[in-house]
């Protein structure tokens, strides 16, 4: 079922004055903005970026002022108050503001998927599955009054801080609800339906993202997750643009960075501590990932935050 046509629009625009209202006022500056209910932040962007690098978590992405692209694996997701970004595995990616100013700054939202939740969705009768297929983990979806006004009640609740608790957790379920009736609901049945192919790769990332620093033995990891070999490899670049040994080596490299960045360590002891066993090729694949060698980008990022501290929130 959809909302008449001749109504939508308006609705949706309406809708977005009052999501943009409630962002505005609680972010004061350029940058991310955590909110009281966990799942949920707030960007707020007043000029346009470069691409940055960054790991986009499940979720869903709203802009309701200006536009954003996300970039992955050769390919671009521009989205605005059209089209919302979604995403249902931990992506590399890079983001990028494109239509932002001082007076009409970029707005938006990221609401945390809660796979589990989404599984119970998937699981309780009358939910149709969808007819198409898709084999990305990353998309494009069509903002709907529907989508957006379970989105208003949820960020009226901030000024409700005592109804919170009780509240959050059944509009985020209607969410998952609205997203799963949406056209990107085969997105999201890969990943949540237990036993399918996706539902494995996401093992398969949990498993990554905690074991960054280990050797990679790939018949291990594929007989953990019930794959063989080959479909492993298969699935896991189908859905994340990359194999998963350089799903790994891009996560080794970015918390090497961080080590750098925030801990203050040298790149030998970085790499070693992210697993690397030769600094040379470490300093070889961090500067093809970010650009420059270790000690210039990280010098280049502290100098970036001196001037500008939260350009690249």
């Amino acid at each position: 079922m959809h909302d008449d046509s001749s109504q939508e629009s308006p609705r949706i625009g309406a809708l977005h004055t009052t999501l943009a209202r409630h962002i505005a006022r609680r972010c004061e500056h350029s940058g991310e903005w955590p909110t009281p209910i966990p799942a949920l932040s707030f960007f707020r962007m007043e000029w346009p970026t470069p691409p940055f690098v960054c790991l986009v978590e499940p979720s869903v992405v709203l802009v309701v002022q200006g536009k954003k692209q996300m970039l992955m694996g050769g390919a671009s997701y521009a989205y605005d108050t059209r089209r919302f970004l979604i995403t249902s595995l931990d992506l590399p990616a890079s983001s990028q503001v494109i239509e932002a100013s001082p007076e009409q700054p970029c707005l938006g939202l990221v609401l945390k998927l809660d796979l589990r939740m989404m599984a119970e969705l998937i699981a309780q009768d009358g939910l149709p599955p969808p007819h198409e297929r898709t084999a990305q983990s990353m998309g494009l979806g069509t903002i709907t009054p529907r989508l957006l006004e379970p989105f208003t009640r949820l960020l009226a609740l901030l000024d409700e801080s005592d109804a919170i608790a009780v509240l959050a957790p059944l509009i985020q379920r209607e969410i998952h609800y609205r997203l799963l009736l949406s056209d990107q609901a085969a997105r999201l049945w890969q990943i949540a339906a237990v036993g399918s192919q996706g539902y494995r790769i996401a093992r398969v990332i949990d498993w990554l993202k905690v074991n960054y620093a280990a050797p990679l033995r790939i018949d291990e990891l594929a007989a953990r997750v019930q794959m063989s070999r080959s479909s492993l490899h298969h699935y896991f670049r189908q859905l994340t643009a990359m194999s998963p040994l350089q799903y790994q080596k891009w996560l080794r490299l970015n918390e090497a960075r961080r080590l750098m960045l925030s801990e203050d360590l040298d790149a030998a002891s970085a790499a070693f501590q992210v697993g690397y066993e030769s600094p040379s090729q470490f300093s070889r694949e961090y500067s093809r990932l970010f650009g420059a060698p270790p000690r210039r980008d990280v010098a280049g990022l502290r100098r970036e935050a001196e001037h500008v501290p939260a350009a690249r929130k």
